[in-house]
């Protein structure tokens, strides 16, 4: 601590001053007259107390709306549209205009939510959603993201959550089992795929230093971008062709290494994929471990959507390998049932990610952890971080993993259920078979203008929703199967409105 500065000339005691007002040895100086307060505000006594308050009871009574609400929602989605767009000019007549200035009524504001805001947008929980990657969340989940924006759970600090931050690193090391991962493991939560994906990237640049990244055409596209915006220069980011397989080649693999090596650039990284967003697939993640381990280069892999089919046995299968990563990233707002957002980050090299992120600023030296504590704004660059936990134990607790598992599996079959559809179909024409829970297909003789008007035209009428992608050139439907909450007649209904507007 800085000593205190020396008294300045002007800090001089003046013997002519009143004896009063200069304390000598053993006196007690009286108190001197205080300067006036700076006022920037009206005083504190004219100001109305707390004007946030609610009376319990109306709380009480607006709360219980709110969980009808959400109960409705919940027992009925699959009664309304899977996707609802609106039109910005009606949608801004009804939730815009001038900023409120004055109090209004809670109640028609929740309403206007309610019949207005939500239901356009994608919903995701729909059981004929199938597009992109849905989100089926579980009702014990919305019930601790209730619990935790309620108390406004935080957790940043050991010093400042405790308790939240106990639920995160639980909740870390039980999907670190779940994946067969080591007892070392660490984690963290964040917002989703993207930021759990760019979150360990920049932690294996910071430790080991910089390098190439190697990953395929198919890897998701938000990991590209990152490294390009995290400071990868172009030959510093090696994008692998796959074949017909879709799966990132190991033999070109090698042979890149070693090139980049004859070159003088150190290969750092294999961004490996378990289960893609086009087709699901999964990446030989055996043979990518083999190969890391012999060049000393990181293994990374992206299981944002396929990550949790290790929770049942034909996921654990496909998923051979992942234990032998240095680093795994799951979404459990997707295949984990939990509402948005969550992601998972999880680093089987101890330490790693205190040594890229750690942060002890003078103004935290209060809340900084002792031994066995753990600080989580230290793994990795959010500061303020809500408790994204309490939801996914909530709903590891009250499932168990044995439910889970099944919701899972159920997704896998159903997918392997539609490619049955369509391969008994002559109309239709499976691209690449189902795998953890997604298929791609094709209408015989169609365009791609033609997958994507018809693609549109279902999701207009409200029935269910699928997308079109692009595999290597070719235009293919793709369906996401996911929500256990699908049934056979969904899929059956769904492909032959399709097949309609064909």
């Amino acid at each position: 601590m800085p000593s205190a500065p020396s008294p300045g000339p002007l800090a001089t005691p003046d013997p002519s001053a009143d004896p009063a007002a200069v304390a000598g040895p053993g006196d007690i100086a009286e108190p001197t007259s205080a300067p006036p307060v700076r006022r920037t505000a009206r005083p504190l006594a004219e100001l109305p107390g707390d004007p946030l308050a609610l009376d319990p009871e109306e709380m009480r009574r607006l709360g219980y709306w709110v969980v009808d609400q959400v109960v409705a929602h919940v027992a009925g989605k699959g009664s309304g549209p899977a996707v609802r767009v609106g039109d910005p000019g009606d949608l801004r007549s009804t939730l815009g205009g001038p900023v409120p200035s004055e109090p209004g009524d809670v109640q028609a504001a929740m309403e206007a939510l309610v019949d207005v805001a939500l239901p356009h947008m994608q919903h995701g929980d729909h059981p004929r959603y199938f597009a992109r990657v849905p989100g089926p969340s579980s009702f014990p989940a919305v019930l601790g993201e209730w619990l935790g924006t309620g108390h406004q759970a935080i957790a940043t600090s050991w010093g400042g959550g405790s308790g939240p931050a106990t639920v995160e690193l639980v909740v870390c090391e039980w999907l670190a089992s779940v994946l067969g991962l080591p007892e070392s493991t660490e984690g963290v939560l964040l917002s989703g795929g993207s930021m759990a994906n760019v979150t360990a990237l920049v932690a294996v640049r910071a430790v080991l230093g910089e390098g190439v990244a190697y990953l395929s055409d198919q890897t998701h596209s938000s990991i590209a971008r990152g490294l390009r915006l995290l400071g990868w220069s172009a030959e510093q980011i090696s994008v692998v062709p796959t074949g017909e397989d879709l799966r990132l080649p190991v033999e070109e693999l090698r042979r890149r290494m070693a090139a980049d090596r004859e070159a003088g650039r150190r290969p750092l990284v294999v961004i490996a994929t378990a289960g893609t967003t086009n087709t699901g697939t999964v990446d030989p993640l055996e043979d990518l471990a083999d190969l890391c381990a012999i060049e000393d280069v990181w293994l990374h892999v992206d299981g944002a959507y396929g990550g949790p089919a290790a929770l049942c046995a034909p996921g654990r299968d496909e998923l051979a390998g992942i234990t032998r990563a240095d680093s795994v990233v799951l979404d459990p707002h997707k295949w984990l049932f939990q509402p948005y957002d969550v992601g998972c980050l999880l680093v089987t090299r101890p330490g790693v990610l205190e040594r890229a992120y750690t942060m002890n600023p003078e103004y935290l030296a209060d809340v900084t952890a002792g031994t066995g504590e753990v600080d989580l704004r230290n793994r990795s660059l959010e500061l303020s971080r809500r408790s994204r936990a309490l939801k996914l134990w909530l709903t590891m607790r009250g499932y168990g993993t044995r439910a889970l598992a099944d919701a899972v599996e159920r997704g896998i079959a159903l997918a392997e259920h539609a490619e049955g559809l369509l391969r008994a179909d002559p109309f239709w024409e499976v691209v690449t078979p189902a795998q953890l829970g997604v298929v791609t297909f094709a209408a015989v003789g169609a365009t791609g203008e033609d997958h994507t008007r018809a693609a549109a035209a279902l999701s207009d009428d409200g029935y269910a929703a699928l997308t079109t992608t692009t595999l290597h050139g070719r235009s293919v439907l793709r369906l996401c199967t996911i929500n256990p909450a699908t049934t056979g007649a969904d899929l059956e209904g769904t492909l032959t409105r399709l097949a309609a507007y064909l």
